[in-house]
């Protein structure tokens, strides 16, 4: 018997590891529980956002590297 795994969204390939105060971050995970949010799905929501509001500002522009992964994230066939 053969089983393949099928994911309908591509696996992460990087991690972010971030120092953030105590307090800070326990209100944080306090918000996202009260919102049924997992903390990493609303930190990888506001990095999207904050890429789209400030690629156009950016030396390069955003390359299309940077566009096609966030389109992929956009339209659930990849995440980032």
């Amino acid at each position: 018997m053969c089983i393949h795994w099928v994911h309908s969204k591509p696996m992460k390939d990087a991690g972010l590891r971030i120092r953030v105060q105590r307090d800070l971050r326990e209100k944080f995970l306090e918000v996202c529980r009260a919102q049924d949010k997992p903390a990493a799905q609303v930190l990888r929501e506001f990095m999207r956002e904050y890429v789209t509001e400030h690629e156009a500002s950016s030396p390069n522009g955003g390359d299309d590297t940077d566009r096609t992964v966030l389109e992929r994230s956009k339209t659930g066939n990849g995440e980032v």
